[in-house]
């Protein structure tokens, strides 16, 4: 037991944590823990321009790294601007833990109009977290944390939250730091994984589908080796790109929306499914048929069977169930002219693709895997080129690499990559359009404030290109879609930031080259009037609107 202030237990609860980077604002609800953190060895806490922003990185910085995010922010207006990111984190099944300032305990719940008052802000944060708390003692803030932070890493990421009102963090007194417990696995039930491993030997067109589960739980090695094995091809989710790299033989990609590979799923006689919800999309607003016999693995129980019945479930952490079958399974019974059609499969899907992204998107894809590091992030923001060749054919050859804004949101790219740099501690691409980039514009600072090596490559359209493709063939009119918007690489130096103005594919290959090179931050604003246009297709629920 150790005298200490609040501001002094919850940085100690977040060091015990292993906590190494805390992203947010500094606010007068937050200063002792800012205070504190300063003073502990071992983290950083990171400037970022906007709660918002500070959630995403947060969010980022967890997925590309594997360590708990953490985002700290004011009360009132600070927690509900952060609280576009936990919804994210809680999407995309990230473990983000928030910490937020609470007004003083005396007036806390009497609605008289103190600073920055938020009387239901528990409430609020409870509609995107798994669990939220709020400390009515300061002995209590570093169990509280330790406790969230604990429950959020369980089973399922999820983000979590604690507000902790500012008297308590002002306030010393005796703290006992508890223990840090290690997250619960379910335990696996033997028999289970031997029906299963007879199931998969016995498949002549076994297929695996891999979604963030296996990326989240660090399963890629067992996936590779159940797979390998098996000799099973695997398709992955969007998220779950990287669990199996994407230039090996087996991988098929995350192709499953494009309907290219349809006959291979409606072929396959047993599809063991990890760590996947089966979303929307990638099932074609659940219309896809999976006739095949499904065992499905995921770490929340909820899930399993929602969207397609599962003959076979197992509740548990994919990367402890794929290891345990890969010690099962033996292989040896697979069609090989099942794979060879998946391959085909794959390269027709590519060939469509080719059309559709046009040859300048096409060229600029494949300078990007070129000179790209192989382990560098990928964060792709909600934009066109994105969609065409970002999230579906620039290839992804490591796990953790693979960033987007799982929900679809418009303009979180910049905080993504700012997490992601900092997780990864290396070189990081972000694909980016014009319209969503003015949503996070200020986080460009904080690009340069840490000489993150980000390279921001800004397709510029001058407005929202998919919404507008989408008005003009289902509503034969443009309203709110086209922008007027800055000069970027004026913006961009302005801020601080190398930037370049590109057009063309020659151009683009000179500058991301130059972009590369540089140990900081580069933006480069890409005319995408100078290159030939791609041919955006309508997404699902918009097709039976076309005209």
């Amino acid at each position: 037991m150790t005298r200490m202030s609040g501001g002094e237990a919850a940085a100690a609860a977040l060091a015990a944590l292993g906590v190494t980077h805390v992203f947010g604002i500094v606010s007068v609800h937050n200063l002792p823990i800012y205070e504190a953190l300063s003073r502990t060895e071992g983290i950083t806490v990171v400037r970022c321009r906007h709660e918002q922003g500070a959630a995403h990185a947060a969010d980022a910085f967890a997925r590309t790294s594997g360590k708990l995010g953490v985002v700290l922010t004011s009360t009132g207006p600070g927690a509900v601007n952060a609280m576009a990111g936990l919804y994210e984190a809680q999407f995309g099944s990230s473990p983000v833990l928030m910490i937020t300032g609470q007004i003083e305990t005396r007036f806390y719940g009497k609605g008289k109009g103190f600073l920055h008052e938020a009387e239901r802000q528990l409430d609020m944060l409870r509609t995107v977290t798994r669990r939220a708390e709020s400390v009515r003692r300061t002995e209590d803030i570093a169990s509280t944390i330790v406790a969230v932070a604990t429950d959020l890493r369980t089973g399922r990421p999820q983000p979590g939250a604690v507000e902790i009102p500012i008297d308590l963090q002002y306030a010393e007194a005796e703290v006992t730091l508890p223990p840090i417990p290690v997250p619960g696995r379910a335990e696996l039930d033997p028999a289970v994984l031997d029906r299963v491993a007879a199931l998969l030997d016995g498949a002549e067109r076994p297929l695996i589908w891999a979604g963030g589960g296996v990326v989240a739980a660090d399963g890629s090695a067992a996936l590779r080796s159940l797979a390998e094995t098996l000799g099973a091809p695997v398709i992955t989710t969007i998220e779950g790109r990287g669990s199996l790299p994407e230039d090996h033989p087996l991988c098929l990609g995350p192709r499953v929306e494009r309907g290219a590979l349809s006959p291979i799923i409606k072929e396959a006689d047993v599809v063991l499914a990890v760590g996947t919800r089966f979303q929307n999309y990638a099932t074609r607003m659940w219309q896809m048929k999976i006739p095949g016999r499904i065992v499905h693995i995921d770490a929340d129980p909820a899930v399993i069977g929602r969207n397609y019945p599962a003959e076979v479930a197992i509740v548990a952490d994919a990367a402890d169930a794929l290891a345990a079958l890969a010690e099962r399974v033996h292989g040896g019974g697979i069609d090989d002219g099942y794979v060879d059609r998946a391959r085909k499969s794959v390269q027709a899907d590519l060939e469509k693709s080719q059309e559709e992204t046009g040859p300048d998107h096409w060229q600029i894809w494949q300078i990007i895997r070129r000179l790209l590091p192989d382990a560098a992030p990928i964060v792709r923001d909600s934009t066109v080129p994105a969609y065409l060749w970002g999230n579906r054919v620039l290839p992804v050859l490591h796990p953790r690499t693979s960033i987007r804004p799982s929900s679809l949101a418009i303009g979180p790219g910049v905080p993504l990559a700012v997490g992601a740099a900092l997780g990864s501690g290396g070189r990081t691409l972000l694909i980016q359009g014009d319209g969503g980039i003015m949503l996070s514009l200020g986080e460009l600072a904080t690009l340069v404030d840490y000489q993150l090596p980000v390279v921001v490559c800004v397709f510029n359209d001058g407005g929202y290109g998919v919404l507008r493709s989408i008005q003009e063939r289902v509503m034969d009119r443009r309203f709110g879609v086209d922008l007027h918007t800055p000069d970027f690489a004026v913006v961009a130096q302005g801020m601080g930031l190398a930037s370049e103005r590109v057009s063309g594919v020659d151009e683009f290959e000179a500058a991301f080259g130059r972009a590369i090179d540089r140990p900081g931050p580069t933006l480069l604003d890409i005319d995408m009037h100078a290159l030939a246009p791609m041919n955006f297709p309508l997404p699902p629920h918009q097709r039976s609107r076309a005209r």
